[in-house]
């Protein structure tokens, strides 16, 4: 039996899955690239960058081709680059929906966050004294305080 495309996808998707590979294929969607242009923009010792240009080239991600002394990598599929573009998309928006969730909260005010964090004990010390202090006006069933 062949195996479903779903898991395909997740294998897909895990080999994306590390930040060094992510900054590989972001490089080669600008163009290709020479390993050691790609050392300079990655920041990562040379074994740890080759081994994962290995697991991008065994994923069928990325082709090398020797010139000379040289390694140079390229993106084995255009698709992959505009994957990239989606995938910064996708997560402009939800950072952005996350700001504005943020926003709203801040503008409510009261939620605590912006002071400073106390201890336990002093937390419980207050609970019971502070009318409307939603965690302090109930007690560990549920009832009110």
């Amino acid at each position: 039996m062949s195996t479903p495309l779903y898991r395909l996808k997740a294998e897909f998707f895990k080999t994306l899955g590390h930040p060094v590979r992510i900054r590989v294929l972001e490089l080669l969607s600008e163009r290709d690239h020479a390993v050691s242009e790609m050392l300079n923009e990655v920041g990562v010792e040379p074994a740890h960058l080759s081994q994962q240009l290995a697991v991008l080239r065994r994923a069928g991600l990325v082709t090398a081709r020797r010139e000379g002394s040289t390694v140079h990598y390229t993106l084995a599929d255009p698709g992959v680059a505009e994957l990239l573009r989606v995938a910064r998309t996708i997560l402009t928006g939800v950072l952005a929906g996350q700001a504005e969730l943020l926003a709203d909260l801040r503008a409510a005010g009261g939620s605590g966050d912006d002071a400073p964090a106390e201890a336990p004990d002093d937390v419980a010390d207050k609970a019971g004294d502070e009318a409307g202090d939603e965690a302090g006006d109930q007690n560990e069933d549920g009832s009110g305080g």
